[in-house]
This record gives structure tokens, sequence and C-alpha cells, in this order.
């Protein structure tokens, strides 16, 4: 009776288990898979696929458009680990003062989160309006004509000016995010060095900054994710262009693949994509494991 108690206790999780498992499998790891033989064979989408091995691989290596397409990802991957890190965590040591209306302040920094990317890309699309956008009207009317340009008409303009929408979102996030963690810091520390003499900036650089690198992992590996799965902004403000120069990975995989009906050929960009969301995936959980074991 009692190893029949024991057993059925080791079992009992996998009866909970069982079809959430069977379900990720059917939803999650089938279709990847999957994917990965569409990316050798030259699927449109309507006949039957035909097997052509690494020919679709090789072509995307000749393809100057996947190589834009990289560069730009590239540019915003770096672009989410640096800007809104910095004014996240800057707002965040802010707020985290006893300000005048931090409240409303934080409300207003997260709000744009709460905004769809497809939103944020209309109302942002209107702004930029070179004619009767309201940031080329505001230069106009101080002035300054000659600030005003063609946002996401002009190849040198595009790319960041997309970016800047966002930043603009993200950056409310990630403070958040590091005013959760603010609130683990140790006060008697900081305390500790203010006794010390250390001033405010020392007190941050030896003090706080490393009591929030836990933090500081999880928002950089999330705004890494986040800049690969760029789609949403790119594909309402330009659908890539002027000239592919707004083109990234998942809008470039999604015109090939539906508007192209090169079904292989999408699927070999989307394993791209996915090998390196992998690799930097892996980097993060390679981080947490060393924390872990120390």
């Amino acid at each position: 009776m009692g190893l029949n108690k024991s057993r059925m206790a080791k079992l009992t999780p996998w009866y909970f288990l069982t079809i959430p498992l069977i379900i990720y499998f059917l939803w999650v790891i089938g279709p990847m898979f999957y994917t990965f033989y569409l990316s050798m064979t030259n699927w449109d989408g309507l006949s039957d696929p035909q097997f052509i091995g690494l020919k679709n691989y090789t072509k995307l290596f000749r393809d100057p458009v996947f190589f834009v397409s990289l560069k730009n990802n590239l540019i915003w991957v770096f672009s989410f680990i640096t800007i809104p890190v910095v004014i996240g965590l800057a707002l965040a040591m802010i707020l985290n003062q006893s300000v005048p209306g931090s409240r409303f302040f934080k409300a207003s920094f997260y709000s744009p989160m709460v905004l769809s990317l497809v939103v944020c890309g209309l109302v942002w699309s209107w702004l930029y309006n070179p004619a009767q956008g309201l940031l080329n009207t505001f230069f106009r009317s101080v002035g300054l004509e000659s600030l005003a340009k063609g946002w996401l008409s002009d190849p040198d303009l595009v790319l960041g000016s997309i970016i800047a929408v966002a930043i603009w979102r993200q950056v409310g996030y990630v403070m958040i995010l590091f005013l959760a963690g603010l609130q683990s810091v140790d006060p008697f520390l900081v305390e500790a060095s203010k006794i010390d003499g250390c001033s405010g900036w020392k007190t941050f650089i030896h003090v706080v900054l490393p009591q929030l690198q836990p933090v500081t992992i999880v928002v950089v590996v999330i705004s890494i994710i986040d800049s690969l799965r760029a789609f949403d902004l790119v594909s309402v403000m330009t659908r890539g262009g002027p000239f592919n120069r707004s083109s990234v990975l998942a809008n470039f995989m999604y015109i090939v693949s539906f508007n192209n009906y090169k079904m292989g050929y999408g699927a070999a960009v989307a394993v791209i994509l996915f090998l390196i969301s992998f690799v930097f995936i892996m980097m993060y959980l390679s981080q947490i494991s060393k924390e872990e074991n120390y």
C-alpha cells in the first residue's frame, strides 16, 4: 500500500503535465521542425513541397536584401540594449526617490507600453507625415524649416525614425523592471557607502549597479528578443521601404513568403532568425546557470 502511494506521488505530476506537453509539442516543437524541413524545399504554398537541399540557404547568402535586413536587425539589437536600458535605468533611479508626482510620471512613461505596436505605428506615421505631421509642423512653426524632413521616405532617416518609436514604447517597460529591481537593493549597504564618504555616483557604480545585475541581464535579454522580433512597426509604417532600407528579417520573411509565395525561401529566413535568437537565449541561460552555481 505504501509503495503504491509512493508510486502515485511520483506519477501525479506527469498526469498533470501530459496534456500541456502534448499541446506544446504539437503547437511549438512540431511546427519548428516542420519549418526546418520547409526551408529545404521550394514550396510555393499551394503545390506539394519539393526537396532541394540547401539551395534556399545558398541563395539567401547571395541576396543583398537579406544582408540589409540582417544589418538592420543588428542595429535594432544594439539600439535596444543601449538607449532604452540607459534611459529606463536613469528614470527608475530618479522616480525611486521621493519625487513629487512620481506616480503620475511612472504611469505616463509606462502608458505607451499598453498600446499595441500597430497602433503606435499608425499614430507615429501620422506624426511623421511630411506635409501635415505634428513633428514637421512644429519645426516650421518655430522657424526650423531645415529640420522638417520626410522621416519615413528618406532612406537615410527611415530606420532611425522607426527605431525611435520602438524605443519610445520600450523605455517605460524597462523603467518598471528596474524599479522592481531597486526594491531589492540593500539599503544598509547604500547607507554604509554614504557614511564612508562615497559620492552619489560612486554609490551607484559600486553598490547599487552590482545589485541590479540580475535584473539588468533580464532587461538586456528581453530587449534583444524584442528587437529580433521587430515586425509590426516596420510592416505598418514602411513595409521595409524605401528601397528596403528599413527592412528587417521578420518583415523580409513575411514578404517573400506571403507576397512572393516563396514559402521555402521564407522558411530559410525564419530558420536563420531562430538560430540568431537561439544563440542569445543560450548565452542568457549560461549566465543564469553560472549565477545559480555560484
